[in-house]
């Protein structure tokens, strides 16, 4: 298998990918569907092709490669998001002030319990925490070890997806997250019903 066709290979996949996808699972479905004779420097050539790939979409494209979630995705350019809406005549992701509030003190804080979400809320989250179960977007991810042993809650991958995010570490500053919550607007129910206007970026067209 040639680099060139290795590229090429490397962009379909991504292409039709629903998923990100990381560099191991990449390679290995691509060595399994390699003959055993063609596979010597196989890795390294993939890791190129990514490289090249990279640099191929950087500028000048509706089309980018991101580091999400562990893994490569393409993924439409940001600054298209108001032309593929209307397109699709879809309208973004919304969360509540709630729901937004309690997600990023799971990612900024976590692990940690139901209870201490409240505590630093202030206000019971049942009705949001389900919801951003529900979403995927919330895990439970084991239990303190104190009397009781409450639940522990951690974000996910999708999570990572949905925020464009490669890993927990890539996270805006807490006073940025503090600008994207209006202060001058009352605190909602905690199920969330009233949405506000900030929404993650706009999701994968493949």
């Amino acid at each position: 298998m040639e680099t060139t066709d290795t590229r090429k290979i490397v962009e379909a996949l991504l292409f039709i990918a629903q998923k990100p996808l990381t560099f191991p699972s990449l390679a290995s479905f691509i060595e399994r569907n390699t003959p055993a004779d063609r596979r010597e420097g196989l890795r390294e050539k993939i890791r190129q092709a990514l490289l090249e790939l990279e640099e191929q979409y950087r500028e000048g494209h509706g089309i980018v490669l991101v580091h999400v979630a562990g893994g490569y995705q393409l993924r439409t350019d940001h600054a298209l998001a108001p032309w593929l809406q209307k397109f699709l005549a879809a309208k973004p992701e919304r969360f509540s002030r709630s729901a937004l509030e309690t997600l990023s003190i799971i990612a900024y804080k976590q692990p940690l319990t139901r209870a201490e979400i409240e505590a630093i809320r202030g206000v019971d989250c049942t009705a949001v925490m389900g919801k951003l179960l529900e979403k995927g977007l919330v895990r439970i991810t084991g239990k303190k070890e104190v009397p009781g042993r409450p639940l522990l809650y951690g974000t996910t991958k999708e999570f990572l997806e949905l925020f464009g995010l490669n890993e927990i570490g890539d996270l805006p500053t807490l006073r940025q997250i503090d600008e994207l919550v209006p202060k001058d607007e009352p605190e909602v129910d905690p199920a969330g019903t009233a949405a506000e206007e900030v929404s993650p970026p706009p999701q994968t067209l493949s």
